[in-house]
Order: C-alpha cells, then sequence, then structure tokens
C-alpha cells in the first residue's frame, strides 16, 4: 500500500531532524573566540533561530547564536561584523561571511553566529550589518522567534526548508516562514501535505510581487532580501515539485 503524503513528508521530517542537545554543545564552544571578539561589550549571546523556533532540519544551518553587543560598543556595524570573521578565523575556524551572520562547521555542526548592536540600554532592538547591500537593518530577534514559533505551521515550515535545501534554494530561512505563515493564514492546522502544496502555489503565484515585512520593524521588507534571481530558483523549484512527494 503506497503511503499517504503526509505519512511521506513526516517520514523526512524524521529523516532530517537535527540533534539539539549536540548543535547546542557545539555552539558553547565558541564562547571563548566571543568573549575576547566582544572585548567586554556582549551583552547576551542566546540560541535563535531555527533551534529557538522549532523549525531546524539537519540539511542547513544547526544553530544560530545571536549576539547581544552593548548600545555603546565602539566602531561601526561593518566593523563588528568584519571583526568576529577575524577573530574566528585567527583561532582556527574556517569561516564564511554570509548577509547577517558569520558560518562555522564545529564538531560537524554547522554553527551561524549573528552580531548585533543593541539600539538603546534597555530593549531588544538591534542593527545588524548587512554584508550584501553593505547596509544595516533593524531587527528584534525575541519577535521573529516568538512570530514563527506560535504561528501552528512548524511541520509545513520544516518541510519546506528540506525542499529548499534539496533543490538547491538560496534564500532566508526567514523570508520562507513569512511565506508559509502568509499562505496558510486561512487554511486548517490538519492536512500537512495539502498545506505545503498551497505553499508551494503560494510561492509560484506570488513570489515576484509577495511584500513580507518583519514583525518588529515595518521598514524592514524581508522579501527585499530576496533577489530577483532566488525568487527565478523559486519558480524553478516549484516547476520540480508537481506533487506532494515530489521532493
Amino acid at each position: 500500500m503506497a503511503m499517504s503524503g503526509d505519512t511521506y513528508l513526516r517520514s523526512l521530517l524524521l529523516k532530517y531532524s537535527v540533534d539539539a542537545d549536540g548543535a547546542e554543545t557545539a555552539g558553547v564552544k565558541l564562547n571563548p573566540t566571543i568573549a575576547r571578539w566582544s572585548n567586554g561589550n556582549l551583552s547576551r549571546a542566546y540560541f535563535s533561530g531555527s533551534l529557538a523556533k522549532g523549525t531546524w532540519i539537519s540539511l542547513g544551518t544547526d544553530a544560530d547564536v545571536f549576539l547581544s553587543l552593548s548600545s555603546v560598543t565602539p566602531g561601526t556595524l561593518s566593523h563588528m561584523y568584519e571583526s568576529l570573521f577575524q577573530s574566528l578565523t585567527a583561532d582556527g575556524y574556517v569561516s564564511r561571511r554570509q548577509n547577517v551572520s558569520i558560518g562555522v562547521r564545529i564538531d560537524g555542526f554547522s554553527i551561524d553566529l549573528v552580531p548585533g548592536k543593541r539600539q538603546s540600554h534597555y530593549g531588544n532592538v538591534h542593527s545588524l550589518y548587512r554584508s550584501k547591500a553593505d547596509s544595516w537593518t533593524q531587527t528584534d530577534v525575541n519577535s521573529h522567534i516568538s512570530t514563527v514559533k506560535g504561528c501552528g505551521r512548524i511541520e509545513e515550515i520544516r518541510v519546506l526548508k528540506i525542499w529548499k535545501y534539496r533543490h538547491g534554494l538560496s534564500f532566508s530561512s526567514f523570508f520562507l516562514e513569512l511565506a508559509v505563515i502568509e499562505a496558510l493564514k486561512h487554511r486548517p492546522r490538519e492536512n500537512l501535505a495539502n498545506n505545503v502544496w498551497a505553499v508551494l502555489e503560494h510561492l509560484r503565484d506570488r513570489i515576484q510581487s509577495a511584500r513580507y515585512v518583519a514583525p518588529a520593524n515595518t521598514n524592514n521588507i524581508v522579501s527585499d532580501d530576496c533577489t530577483v534571481a532566488e525568487k527565478a530558483t523559486i519558480t524553478r523549484g516549484w516547476n520540480k515539485s508537481q506533487n506532494a512527494t515530489a521532493f
């Protein structure tokens, strides 16, 4: 008997699950480097991204660590970002520059470090350097976490992240999370396969015009970070996925 679409997709979720404890342990090993880099300006380092949201899969980043620097940290945002890369490299880590993060591999895990500077002494609003645009953006990571964690669409998000990586698509996980939430806002919380297909159709039909806004900053248009070329790859990925099990 052929398995149902829901059963198949949940088998993928099991196949690509993450050792969350191992990822956290690997991330903690970076603390000495982070401490030296911050030079006493680190307010807090905490796990964000997929670990905090519950959307992790083994094909992507295993853990994101948000590095909250004091509002009085000296230097520019670009220096904050570049000096983190240099510190990690100096300590022997093979590092890669990404849009707002520095990625490293440690103990077989992929860890992304996201440096941010608090905009005031209190609160969770931070300024981040955007290396793709050589610019900056404002964000509230805690708001992002709560938006996704409480959306009731975690399974669909994880499945679509698997789809993204298996098709070699390049766009941010937060863009995908907001797309899933938007596409499913009027749909029931059952029928995983049908909901995943609805998201794929949403991406097919609206990818060029969709406008996804960060929940804590209406000036941060997350969809603008997805280039025309990246949006074209999403369309090609859809063309290869003509049913709910073509992942």
